[in-house]
């Protein structure tokens, strides 16, 4: 790797970093710098997700204000994330690729369409629940959980716009801000890449230079981004999701 694709490099995991901390799809900036550099896909993938673990920790350290309160809850998603990323990272090294690009664009779309509608669709729940005279789950309950386990397999695999999917799902099933919400979301993207991170250790080849490059770029970024993030007012967050995740989409499925 020469010293401008290093560069590229460094500057594309402090960009990831700093969106994944507000957003999610990070991967997207990555990733295809990676290929570019000459790293094949698999390689690419596993070198991203390694490097990104720090810049996750990093943004999750960013919110840790918005995370007081939220212990429990934390530990209820974390545990269904931690199976899911494994889950995903064993598919990653079993199952052809065209598989789950297949899929992706969908999930993620289905995704943005949750957070566009998540105002009226936390309201009808709200309604439902008073006319049942049925109190807040503080924890969304199993429906929840398990969606975020499904996203986390998805994450576990390949990574990009899993943010979205968390927030678009908690968005809907939690009565919450979605300050709050993007903490637990930098916190099980963590989760998430930390044990797909770890699988790969043992049976895929890394690039070390590029896993360098990102971690130190993403935990710059995640700074970055967390500072940024925790200031914008809801609507401009949900709105900042649509715009990537859509950018996610037409970058997936462009030929």
């Amino acid at each position: 790797m020469g010293v401008w694709e290093m560069l590229a490099v460094l500057l594309a995991g402090v960009f990831a970093g700093a969106v994944n901390a507000v957003v999610g799809s990070g991967t997207l900036v990555t990733f295809p710098v990676l290929l570019a550099t000459g790293l094949p896909p698999v390689t690419a993938t596993v070198s991203n997700a390694l490097g990104l673990v720090f810049g996750s920790l990093s943004g999750a350290f960013g919110y840790r204000r918005e995370l007081r309160g939220q212990g429990r809850r934390v530990l209820r998603f974390a545990a269904g994330a931690l199976c899911g990323g494994f889950v995903g990272a064993t598919l990653l090294v079993s199952l052809p690729a065209d598989t789950f690009e297949t899929v992706v664009p969908v999930l993620v779309t289905l995704a943005l369409v949750l957070v566009i509608l998540q105002p009226r669709a936390s309201a009808w729940v709200r309604r439902r629940r008073e006319r049942q005279q049925q109190p807040a789950r503080a924890d969304g309950g199993v429906l929840l959980l398990v969606g975020l386990t499904l996203a986390s397999v998805y994450g576990g695999y390949f990574a990009a716009a899993q943010g979205i999917i968390y927030m678009s799902l908690m968005g809907v099933l939690l009565d919450d801000s979605m300050q709050r919400l993007n903490a637990v979301k930098n916190v099980l993207t963590a989760v998430v890449n930390g044990v797909a991170a770890g699988f790969f250790l043992l049976v895929a080849h890394f690039d070390w230079t590029a896993v360098l490059l990102i971690a130190v770029g993403s935990v710059l970024g995640g700074q970055l981004g967390s500072s940024v993030g925790r200031r914008l007012p809801p609507t401009v967050l949900r709105a900042a999701i649509v715009v990537v995740g859509a950018t996610a989409v037409v970058q997936m499925v462009w030929p």
